[in-house]
Parts: structure tokens; sequence; C-alpha cells
């Protein structure tokens, strides 16, 4: 097998909406490589990238792939992406590791919701896009208003290189504005005959290779000079300034192909080969102390892992890019992130399904392992003795929860195990078990992203699950004083039980003065895990309670709290004041005194204008301006807080508070109101009191809970 070196070895994410034929168009490139000798399609379920079981059967990409092949003299890793925003995590961490990207748009469709939404992505990275309007030959193909869409949504720095002959159903002939020659194809597509332009089209070919050379220009002050001083540029001048004004994200060139026909393929592959950036050529990448990696074959290894996909009767597949270095079968590496020593035993470059063993890999390039024990998604391992620690990818938080359990009895920790694995797989996935709930939470990504997990936990773990509406988790505190003396007293033969407690309790906030009127023994105060604050003040004198009964009465006020009198939700920011009581010398013990506690607690909060809290969530909602009249008016249907919109490009920024429990249906409903074109990201926010009517409804049907258990 041939080696490359780290000039040789190009790295091209492809992205684009669902049905922008990225799948199809990586078969055309491994058929013109030599890499396939027959196109697979995704109706005969036998492409090269889509080869998953759920694949076949929904004729979608849902996981980005690894597939690499070799052009003349060049190995081109493809990352193919899905084109649903769901899948967002599997976009980014290709995007992290590809050194240029090519963005697919549907001529029949123009720019579509995903391509927007992708767009942002490539934006935060900078990376080098091209552009390429595929389905040329669909009867509605619409080349132009493809291309002013595209302008329109991602600036004038989008350039055309070439633009169609016969669009349609006819279509078989590209015009290439760059090297100014038309390319002519068969029938069946393939290889084509390069031809002069034709006198028709010499005019507008001329205006845009115009156009181009002065866009190249426009973005390099040497090139600007050499214009002025010749009134043009040649072809490799015009190559070498395309090459760094891609480098610096600032033009974005525009090519025409039928992936289903495989009609200018090739001439992207060329183009890769000969203009897109090396791995070596791009910014360095930064660690998380600062520091930069330089991407050369001679330095120390460091690698990046990021994908990690499990495999039946295999193991964990760890997906990597060498940032520097090489790395060979036999390396011990050390994982900076865990700092456990990883062994290499294989390393393997990837087709798809299928892996070829390799002897070793250089910077630059990009590949995969076997069986790391203690090595993620997002891990960086490098040489020991070394710390390198690459910025991680930053997944986008979930924004849809869901409650999950299995139907069966005896496979919790089937279920468990399972969970475990698809968070290993896919980091946008986040599982939480809340014993206040008595629920495992599962966030995702959307309705799609929880069929897809619904179908591996049946299909792939051979589980049957119920997904159910998350429960609230809703807060109590109070919001005046209430005092009570309660005093507990049984008496069964033998010794009983006896205790009184007198106690005052308070809403408490932060920068409260101390209680007055006290004689204050001893302060407690106490951070809760679920938030908020308890504060407890001791002020009995005399010696009416003795002090070893204290911590009796504390644990039993705790107890309280974590089931609160209202709803059984958490209490929180509470002071309590113990001032008075009376015990017996012989009935009066820990368990007497803890029960005291909790009664006075209880009949306390009851007295004391008690208030239910519930979690609000701080919600940016990124959409077309266009309708963004209509999500105004949807979410203050959902009690939302509207604090502000902001305007990007041609999106606005909505920002807003809502109810955790407006949120369930809320994805759903801003996809449907919007043909999901818009999308949103949340994040906890604060507690806020639960208007009335509806507090009301939540005791009721906590009081008739009870009353049935």
């Amino acid at each position: 097998m041939a080696n490359f070196d780290i000039k040789h070895i190009k790295n091209v994410v492809l992205v684009g909406h669902t049905g922008s034929g990225k799948t199809t168009l990586v078969e055309s490139m491994l058929f013109e490589a030599g890499l396939i000798n027959r196109r697979g399609t995704i109706l005969d379920k036998n492409t090269v990238s889509d080869y998953t079981e759920i694949e076949h059967e929904k004729g979608k990409t849902f996981f980005s792939k690894l597939v690499n092949t070799k052009w003349k003299g060049y190995k081109i890793n493809l990352l193919d992406t899905p084109g649903y925003d769901d899948f967002a995590g599997e976009i980014i961490g290709a995007m992290r590791v590809a050194d240029c990207g090519l963005m697919l748009l549907n001529s029949a469709m123009g720019v579509e919701v995903g391509t927007d939404i992708i767009w942002d992505y490539t934006n935060d990275y900078k990376l080098p896009m091209l552009l390429a309007v595929n389905h040329l030959d669909n009867e509605k193909s619409d080349y132009d208003r493809t291309v002013n869409e595209a302008k329109a949504h991602f600036g004038n720095n989008v350039v055309v290189v070439q633009y169609p002959m016969n669009q349609g159903e006819k279509f078989d002939a590209i015009v290439d504005v760059l090297n100014m020659v038309l390319y002519k194809y068969p029938q069946d597509g393939g290889k084509p005959e390069k031809l002069p332009i034709p006198d028709s089209e010499k005019e507008k070919a001329n205006q845009l290779h115009q156009e181009l050379i002065e866009t190249i220009a426009g973005n390099d002050e040497t090139l600007m000079e050499r214009y002025f001083e010749k009134g043009e540029l040649d072809e490799d001048e015009m190559k070498l300034g395309l090459h760094h004004s891609l480098i610096k994200h600032e033009i974005f060139p525009i090519f025409c192909v039928s992936a289903k026909k495989n009609m200018g393929s090739g001439r992207i592959m060329g183009f890769i080969d000969n203009v897109c950036p090396s791995a070596y050529e791009m910014p360095k990448q930064k660690t998380v102390d600062g520091k930069k990696i330089t991407c050369d074959e001679n330095e120390s290894t460091s690698i990046f892992v990021y994908k990690t996909l499990s495999e039946p009767h295999v193991g964990d597949l760890s997906f990597f890019k060498v940032l520097s270095g090489k790395i060979k079968v036999g390396d011990e590496l050390t994982n900076e992130n865990t700092d456990q020593i990883e062994r290499i035993n294989q390393l393997y470059e990837v087709e798809g399904s299928k892996r070829t063993p390799v002897q070793e890999l250089v910077a630059g390039d990009i590949g995969a392992t076997l069986k790391l024990k203690n090595t993620h998604t997002n891990n960086t391992l490098h040489e020991k003795g070394k710390h390198i620690e690459i910025v991680p990818i930053q997944f986008p938080n979930p924004t849809l929860t869901i409650a999950v359990e299995g139907t069966k009895k005896g496979e919790e920790e089937k279920l468990s195990m399972a969970l475990h694995q698809l968070v290993e797989e896919d980091p946008t996935i986040k599982v939480e078990v809340s014993p206040k709930l008595k629920q495992t939470l599962l966030h995702c990504h959307g309705e799609l992203h929880l069929a897809i997990i619904k179908w591996k936990l049946e299909n792939a773990y051979k589980l049957s699950v119920d997904f159910k509406t998350p429960k609230i988790p809703y807060r109590e505190t109070i919001r005046k004083s209430a005092d009570t003396v309660y005093r507990h007293k049984k008496q069964s033969g033998g010794n009983g039980q006896f205790a009184e407690v007198s106690m005052k309790i308070e809403p408490w906030y932060e920068g409260i003065e101390e209680p007055t009127g006290y004689n204050i023994r001893g302060k407690e105060e106490h951070d809760l895990p679920w938030g908020g604050k308890l504060v407890y003040y001791n002020c009995v004198v005399g010696g009416a309670i003795d002090t070893r009964f204290h911590p009796s009465i504390m644990k039993g006020i705790m107890e309280k709290m974590h089931e609160g009198p209202l709803t059984g939700s958490y209490v929180r920011d509470v002071r309590v004041i113990v001032y008075d009581g009376k015990m017996h010398t012989v009935d009066s013990n820990d368990l007497s005194f803890k029960l005291a506690g909790m009664m006075a607690f209880k009949e306390n909060f009851h007295n004391a204008d008690p208030q239910l809290l519930e979690p609000f969530y701080y919600v940016e909602i990124h959409a077309p301006e266009e309708v963004t009249g209509s999500i105004m008016s949807t979410i203050q249907s959902h009690r939302a807080v509207v604090e502000g919109m902001d305007a990007e490009g041609q999106f606005s920024i909505i920002k807003a508070q809502i109810p955790y429990a407006e949120m369930h249906e809320f994805s759903n409903d801003l996809r449907s109101l919007t043909q999901g074109r818009a999308r949103f990201n949340m994040k906890f926010d604060h507690y806020e009191a639960v208007p009335f009517d509806l507090q009301r409804t939540l005791i009721s049907e906590f009081s008739n809970q009870e009353e049935l258990v």
C-alpha cells in the first residue's frame, strides 16, 4: 500500500441538507478514483458510506463515515455526514478533523434549512468551503436561483467557478470559468471531453471569469497588484489566490455536479488535490493551555479522538486524526484526559465498513484503532512525558428530554449498560438517573434523534423500552415565617417516646440579617445538593433540649426537605430556629427528636405561605426573519418571557426564559411552525414561582396520590 506524506493528504467533510446527494457523490468520487468498480445507490442499499442496518431501512444517513481514497498521487479522506440537525454531533465531530468542507446544494430546492444551520458550524470552525450545486439533471433544476440564494445567505464571496449547460433531464455539460474550458459528458456520465467554450457561451463565461479574478484579487494584495499591472491573472495565480483565500475562509467557490450521473465529481477531486489546503497549511491546532501544535510528521506524536463506534463482536473503534508526528502499531501513548497508557495494537485506514490494517499513519491523516480501554471521544493521546490536550469539541446542548424505562423486569442493568454505550458513541446524548423523580432521563436533540436511539435499543441491544413524559423537578419554599410547638409522645409499654420542639421557620435569602431576640448558641449552614440553602440555629437555653439531640432534629428536618410537604419535591431556602422544647430523662431519644423535628417543620411549612417553584430555561431561537412573528406568538403561549431579539445575517435570534414544563412539546411545535427552519439551544437558568392555579392543581394531584398509597 502506498505511503503518503503530509503534503499529499487531504481531509474533506461533505455536508448539506438531507437529500442534497452527499452519499451519492462519495460513490461517484470512489468510482472515479478506481476504489470501486460499480457505483452503489441508496435505493439498492449498497453504498460504501451508508452501510448500517438503520440507514438501509430508512434510506438516510444518520452517522458520519470515514472513507479514504487515492487520487493522482493524493490520499483523500472523505467524511460523509448526516443532513439533519438532530445529528449535529456527527456533523461537528467530522468538521473538527476536516481541513476543507464541500457543501452540497440541491439545485431543485435551493438553499434549504439544513444548509443554513450547517453553514453556521462552518463559520464557527472557519473551515475552507467549496460549494457544489447538485441534481442538475433534475427537471426542476434552477442553478441561477440556487447561486443567488447562496450569495444571499453566505455572502458575496460566494463565487462561480462552474455553471451548467442544458440543466434538467438533458444535462450533459459544464462550463468551467477558472480554466475556461467546456466539459462535455457522455450520456451515462464518467470521463468528459474537454472542449472550447461555445461562442454562444463566451460572453457569459468571460464575465464570470472576470468576476472570479476580481474576487480572488480583492482578497490578496499581491495578486491585486499583479491584476492592476497585467489586467488579468493566469490560471496558476488564480489557483494560488483561491488556495490562500480558502484557508482564511474568505472565498467560497461554486462547482457543478450530477452525483447520480457521475458528472463533475472528477473535476471537484482535482480541485481538492490542486487547490484545497492540507492539514499542515491550516492554522495550528490549539491546546487548552493556549499552546499550538505544529502539524509536522517530525514532531512528537499526538492524536485526537473525534468519534467512537461500538460494533458487535469487534468492540469499540476509535476514530482519530494524527495532529503531529507519526503513530505506529505498538506505540504506547498517554491519554492526557484519563492519565492512562494506551497501547496501539492495530491501525486501520477506513473505507466505510471496510478497515484495512496499516503499520503507521502520519500527521494530518485520519484513521482508526481498536480496543482502547480508557479512551473516549474528545480525548488527546500523546507520547509519554508530554502534556498535550487539544481544545475539545463543543457539542450543542440537548433540546429534548424524555424518561426511558424497560418494559421487562430484570433488564434494568442491561438497559443501563446500553444507555452508557449510546453515550460513549454519541456525546450529544446525556443520561441522568434522577432519584427524586424516580426516572431515568434521556436528553437528546429532537424526535428523529430519539427515534434512532429507540431503534438502537430495540434492535442492537434487544431491549423493549417505553418513553414517557419526564416529571418536572419542582422545588418548594416559603414566603413568610411560622412558629409552632410540636410534642411527640408515644407510650406502649416499657420506655416510651417523648420530645417537644419549639420551632420557627423563615424564608432564607442572600444577605438576610441574623435573627434577633434569640440567644444563638449554634449555627449550621447547609448548601443543598439540589440548590438553595438550609440555615439551622440552636437557640435553646437552660438545657431544655440536650445538645446531643440537635443532630436528630436536623435529620428530621432534612428528611422532610427531601420529601416536601406540598408535592414531595425538594425544599430549599429556609431558615430554621429551634428556640425551646422539653425532654424526658427516660423516654427522650434520638428517634423522638427526629420525629418531633420533622413534624414541627411540616406543620410550620404549611402555615408559612408555601410556594412551589418551577425550573426556567434560557432559550435562544435562531430563525429566518419571516417567521419571527409566528414564533413570538407561539412561545408566549408556552408562558415564555421574551428578553430580547438580535439580528444575525438572514436570521433573527430570539432570547427568552421558558418554563421547563413547557419545553417537552416545544421542539415539535417549533419544527412544525417553521418547517424545520428554526433551531434552538437551551440551558437551565433559575427557579421561579409556579402560577397559583397550577400550584393548586399540582398540590391536589399529589394529595390524591398520597391517599391512594
